[in-house]
């Protein structure tokens, strides 16, 4: 063995702790994700939380769809296999931002318990926050901002959740948005007031 070798510090010989980094960063690193139907508002929420969180000085990461599948994920289609593996991915990598004291907005439709309740062992149970974005799936169609709905309902997608593809409620999320009924603006109220005594840092 190596002089170099044979004297690192044991100091060196470790990674810094979740706890170390959130000491750092004056914050608690979690995940809030966000389950609901497509076009239900979960990454315009996540957004303006980001922004809100910014504001006060949180450091923050948004996870979505169009981002994880434009890079990581870009090899997989939308089989249940492929969605679950989707999910896995996230999750993975959801636990790191959330070791480095990072607050993680997941912005996922994750449609069924078993994938979510995967997401959550992973991430850790202690780490993970889930926020249902409670939207009728009328009202999501009448949205459509991307068309993903007039395009499944003429067959050109398939298993497009609520369509052809059951999506499951959660049954104990920890925090409900009825955006059928609430503003943009209600809705993140409504986070903010739950996560800022989570996410805020104290000894």
């Amino acid at each position: 063995m190596s002089a170099h070798i044979e004297n690192i510090h044991p100091e060196y010989d470790k990674t810094l702790s979740k706890l170390e980094k959130e000491r750092l960063l004056k914050q608690r690193g979690k995940v809030v994700w966000l389950t609901g139907l497509s076009g239900a508002g979960k990454t315009t929420i996540a957004n303006q939380l980001e922004l809100e969180l910014y504001k006060r000085g949180f450091v923050t990461q948004i996870l979505d769809g169009d981002i994880i599948r434009s890079g990581i994920n870009n090899n997989l289609g939308f089989s249940v296999d492929e969605r679950e593996e989707n999910i896995r991915r996230v999750a993975e990598v959801s636990k790191l931002f959330v070791h480095c004291g990072i607050i993680c907005f997941n912005s996922f439709i994750s449609p069924t318990k078993e994938i979510r309740d995967k997401a959550k062992q992973i991430i850790g149970e202690q780490n993970f926050i889930e926020v249902f974005v409670n939207t009728s799936l009328a009202i999501c169609e009448k949205r459509d901002v991307k068309g993903l709905y007039k395009k499944a309902r003429a067959g050109k997608i398939k298993n497009f959740t609520g369509i052809d593809s059951p999506y499951e409620k959660p049954e104990n999320p920890d925090l409900i948005l009825n955006s059928d009924n609430m503003t943009i603006e209600e809705s993140v109220s409504k986070c903010l007031e739950y996560l800022l005594p989570i996410i805020s840092y104290k000894e």
